[in-house]
């Protein structure tokens, strides 16, 4: 087994028969093996992806450009995993985390890598993903240009430019909101509240993370210390037991208001008053105490019901001078500075002069369908969720913005039906969800033929598939603009222009 001893090339000690112990045929190590490994690459998961004697294996930890001693841990025919023993030459991009649980955190899994580096890997990655799930070309040297000199290089010919990703100044403090899990401490059965370890549901219990807005890090704080002092019983996964299941944190960062939502396993919430009346003593800036009833078995945080503990339903923020409610169960992006850089991108890909009639589909609260309002002639936004419509109506009227309109239902239903009332698009607005878009949709955006087609996505991967269809449709993707909206994480946005090829 040669254990303790680093290998990359002998195979002596191994069985002969080895499919008859039991291990893969084409493997060539076995597990507790421990092998010297180069890394090559990352994983869409950030782990690193190292080769030994041609063999692949996946190592938590690992940077390109490293050299590693590794301890296999699992292998299978074609790749393998292998836990990170002893880093032998180290990536000069390889950073000390400033999180003290950033190993056991499964929350930024690139806390370990320089911030520069961060942004180049998720261009990297965006461009593999359109190359590999896409078959798209992408250009060479022009997609590592930027702006108005890399647009004009361009032509249909050289492929779709994937600009350089657009980071942060300050890539630290920027989500408005914390969702975390409660639970039982393993020490003395009391509420613990913090994130799940990396692939696990034990929970790291959690004071400060430094991607947090300091507010969300001080509800926190504060909401395990009551709930401590007022003997609240936290949930129990395995025994479905437990009142307190996930506290909320959101934060307008521009007003600096606080919404505090404590989700429960039962509709009644004990000793409910004490609850409002210490929070508010403890968060001076709370506007918003809320409770959310969720008594099914189910990893999702929020149930279907939700009421006001205290004060209002929403709260209030800003996004490049316009103002949105948001209430508990809003989706709302939680970096706003980058919100804002992503969206003003979608409106520069849309190219409009004051006239145009806009589509904007999974429209959510209405964010990106009011960017939109303020340069076109007509937005028309649809969602699937009536309770986003609502607010989504709500935040047109809270901004005066008289030339948007939104209606809750399938966009693949909706707008095919607005079509055969006469409304036509000029451009149309897609911001799926990770599973990307709906095929029904796309067949809706290629049967309505708009000049332009702007996509916001959050999974590359999807946006690639989608991509492809679009331009066996009839479309080209002229180029895509990665932003970093989580900072420290493996998730990338993306803007995507495509036009129509008449």
């Amino acid at each position: 087994m040669h254990k303790g001893k680093s290998r990359g090339g002998s195979h002596k000690g191994r069985p002969r028969n080895a499919a008859a112990a039991g291990e893969p045929v084409n493997a060539p190590f076995q597990k507790n093996e421990e092998v010297t490994v180069d890394i090559i690459g990352l994983t869409h998961d950030g782990e690193g992806v190292g080769r030994a004697d041609g063999f692949t294996l996946f190592i938590q930890g690992a940077l390109p450009g490293e050299r590693v001693r590794a301890k296999v841990m699992k292998v299978k025919k074609q790749y393998g995993y292998a836990r990170l023993e002893e880093m032998l030459e180290a990536s000069p991009a390889r950073v000390e985390p400033l999180c003290a649980i950033h190993k056991e955190c499964g929350g930024c899994q690139l806390q370990h890598f320089d911030y520069p580096a961060q942004l180049e890997w998720k261009r990297q990655h965006v461009v593999d993903n359109l190359v590999r799930i896409g078959k798209l070309k992408v250009a060479g040297e022009g997609s590592r240009l930027d702006g108005e000199d890399a647009s004009a290089s361009a032509s249909a010919s050289a492929g779709i430019i994937v600009h350089r990703t657009i980071g942060m100044d300050e890539p630290w403090r920027y989500r408005n909101k914390a969702a975390v899990p409660v639970g039982v401490s393993s020490t003395d059965g009391g509420l613990l509240a913090g994130f799940y370890a990396r692939g696990s549901h034990r929970i790291i219990d959690m004071d400060d993370c430094l991607i947090q807005h300091e507010q969300n890090d001080e509800v926190i704080r504060v909401v395990k210390r009551i709930g401590r002092e007022l003997g609240v019983s936290p949930y129990d996964e395995e025994t479905g037991r437990g009142v307190l299941r996930h506290v909320m944190a959101r934060t307008g960062v521009v007003t600096g208001e606080i919404m505090v939502v404590l989700v429960t396993n039962s509709k009644k919430l004990p000793q409910a008053d004490q609850w409002a009346e210490r929070i508010r003593q403890d968060l001076p800036g709370v506007k918003s105490i809320v409770q959310n009833v969720n008594e099914k078995n189910t990893n999702v945080i929020f149930g279907d019901e939700t009421r006001v503990l205290w004060g209002s339903d929403v709260i209030y923020d800003d996004l490049d001078g316009i103002r949105f409610a948001i209430s508990a169960r809003s989706f709302y992006q939680v970096n706003p500075t980058q919100t804002v850089e992503l969206y003003r991108k979608a409106v520069e890909y849309a190219g409009l002069t004051g006239s145009e009639t806009v589509i904007d589909a999974y429209c959510g609260i209405g964010t990106i369908s009011l960017f939109l309002a303020r340069h076109a002639g007509r937005v028309y936004g649809v969602e699937i969720v009536p309770e986003a419509i609502e607010d989504a109506s709500r935040n047109a009227e809270l901004n005066g913005i008289n030339n948007a309109s939104f209606e809750a239902g399938p966009a693949e239903v909706v707008i095919p039906r607005w079509r055969e009332e006469g409304i036509t698009a000029d451009v149309i607005v897609v911001d799926p969800p990770r599973k990307g878009c709906d095929p029904a949709l796309l067949e809706t955006i290629l049967a309505m033929q708009p000049e332009r087609v702007v996509y916001v996505s959050c999974n590359p991967s999807t946006l690639a598939r989608d991509l492809r269809v679009l331009e066996d449709g009839g479309y080209r993707t002229v180029e895509v603009t990665p932003v970093d909206m989580f900072p420290h994480t493996v998730h990338v946005e993306c803007c995507s222009l495509l036009v129509r090829q008449d």
